[in-house]
């Protein structure tokens, strides 16, 4: 595996990004966006993006926080166990992160890919935690032609009752749907489950919506609730999905 740096022109400014690519094999590989949860950029999510890549993609990590200008990489056992300090973050860079933000951004994330030799052009895999696990049902709402398959683990709102909610989408999406919620999780709970199963049937979209026995934000090694065996599951399952999606 090997990771480059670059920056990519994005809706309102610079964005960081960051490429990081198989080191053995012969590409094109396909292309995959990794949408990093609500602590932001840091070691635990470029580890992320490095083992997705090691199983045969090029997977580029945007630090969807760009608006809110440079900062230095949260512990999330600190600032997510404090809670003032939790609102403090969610005000200044989570709060930034809108639907509509990304969606003004997404165009440039996938042609950034798209511009690479040895990414295989046409459709991609979207994959996301937490915040972006919404993001991730978003974009394939949103972009149809561009994403083929969406994953999205411990991802909260995915059909509530916001104007801005995933499963509203449901007959706009295209690409297979691999969902991995939580059991214990508030913000997707048995009900929203339920209401994303029905709105995704009801389009027609192949999916998988499962909740794992794990607490809301189990899969980076870094969050307070990291689950060892329930993140191992994930990586055996989210890179077979991928396979099996986008060859």
């Amino acid at each position: 595996m090997t990771m480059e740096q670059l920056t990519i022109a994005a809706a309102e400014g610079r964005c960081p990004a960051w490429i990081y690519t198989p080191e053995s094999g012969e590409g094109p590989w396909p292309g995959v966006i990794l949408l990093m949860d609500g602590p932001g950029i840091r070691p635990a999510v470029h580890d992320m993006a490095g083992r997705l890549a090691k199983e045969g993609f090029v997977v580029l990590l945007p630090d969807l926080f760009y608006r809110s200008g440079a900062y230095d990489p949260i512990d999330p056992k600190v600032v997510f166990t404090n809670k003032d300090l939790r609102e403090a973050h969610r005000e200044k860079y989570m709060a930034k992160v809108t639907p509509a933000a990304f969606k003004s951004d997404f165009p440039a994330f996938y042609a950034a890919l798209q511009a690479r030799a040895d990414v295989r052009k046409g459709p991609i895999g979207v994959t996301g935690y937490c915040m972006g696990g919404r993001l991730a049902m978003i974009a394939a709402g949103s972009f149809p032609d561009v994403v083929s398959a969406v994953a999205s683990f411990h991802g909260g709102g995915l059909a509530n009752d916001t104007p801005s909610s995933p499963h509203r989408n449901a007959p706009m999406i295209r690409a297979s749907v691999f969902v991995a919620g939580a059991i214990e999780d508030a913000n997707f709970d048995d009900a929203q489950k339920a209401r994303l199963e029905q709105a995704l049937s009801d389009a027609g979209v192949e999916h998988r919506v499962e909740t794992w026995p794990a607490k809301h934000g189990w899969v980076p090694t870094d969050m307070p609730v990291h689950d060892p065996v329930q993140s191992e599951r994930h990586w055996t399952e989210l890179p077979a999905f991928f396979h099996a999606k986008l060859g």
